[in-house]
């Protein structure tokens, strides 16, 4: 039986789920790659173009390829992105477009779990830098318990909704990121967590976001009316609010960057 996996397709739907997470996750490890102005980049999985978005603002590339295999995800960010540097195409991680040594960078942004073969995709990865030049990556420790709605997943999990993950979830702990980019021949490999946090006005805004997630409405529906009031109190008496009824918590990505031989 094949196991059931997460999809993102509609690149709106994905944003509202998961557009702040994103950014937090992303701004934190743009911060400790601390790339130079002025790089060729390959953002690898560009999804929405939420990543490719932050990289424009904080790293000033000269140049950015943008691939993802969603056409949906694409649109939402010629739109986002519309005049910038920035090239966007339908394509494959593990078949990357692209000539040997073109770009200065490459990156997976939340995504090399979506990756069938991740070691072929982080080969590619290798492939298209130049000598010296950065591969690096950063996922949701799903594994861990990381993911940003990890809660809902569990207490969904509790009624008896089957659990969803990407087809290469273990590809996003540490230790396989680690193996993966020596396989790759990457050298001066570090690896990394990184720890946000968000805060939701109240409860009522974090279930009514939680519940736009692609692959969690049509899960919650199966339950019927009586079984999405029990998942609500149980997430609610879960997710304690604060003084104000705010409700924060925290979600956890791993991270990892190398060099490519000179």
């Amino acid at each position: 039986m094949t196991e059931p996996q997460i999809r993102f397709d509609d690149g709106a739907a994905y944003e509202d789920f998961m557009g702040t997470w994103s950014r937090l996750a992303g701004e934190e490890f743009l911060r400790w790659l601390a790339p130079p102005a002025g790089g060729r980049w390959a953002d690898v999985g560009c999804g929405n173009g939420a990543f490719t978005e932050l990289l424009i603002e904080r790293c000033a590339p000269a140049r950015v390829e943008g691939i993802d295999p969603s056409e949906g995800q694409l649109a939402f960010a010629r739109e986002r992105l519309m005049n910038q540097h920035v090239h966007f195409q339908v394509g494959d991680a593990t078949a990357l477009p692209y000539v040997d040594a073109e770009f200065d960078a490459a990156v997976m942004a939340l995504v090399i779990f979506f990756v069938p073969d991740p070691a072929k995709g982080v080969a590619e990865m290798a492939r298209v830098v130049k000598p010296g030049g950065s591969v690096s990556a950063y996922a949701w420790d799903i594994l861990g318990g990381g993911f940003p709605y990890a809660a809902l997943h569990e207490e969904m999990a509790a009624l008896g909704v089957q659990r969803l993950h990407p087809p290469s979830v273990e590809a996003a702990r540490l230790d396989v990121l680690h193996a993966l980019w020596t396989g790759a021949g990457l050298l001066d490999i570090e690896t990394r967590e990184i720890t946000v946090q968000r805060s939701y006005a109240d409860f009522e805004t974090f279930w009514r976001i939680a519940q736009t997630g692609p692959s969690v409405a049509p899960r919650i529906g199966v339950l019927g009316e009586a079984g999405k009031g029990r998942l609500k109190e149980q997430l609610r008496a879960r997710l304690k609010a604060d003084a104000a009824g705010r409700i924060t918590y925290g979600a956890r990505a791993n991270a990892i960057k190398g060099r490519m031989p000179r």
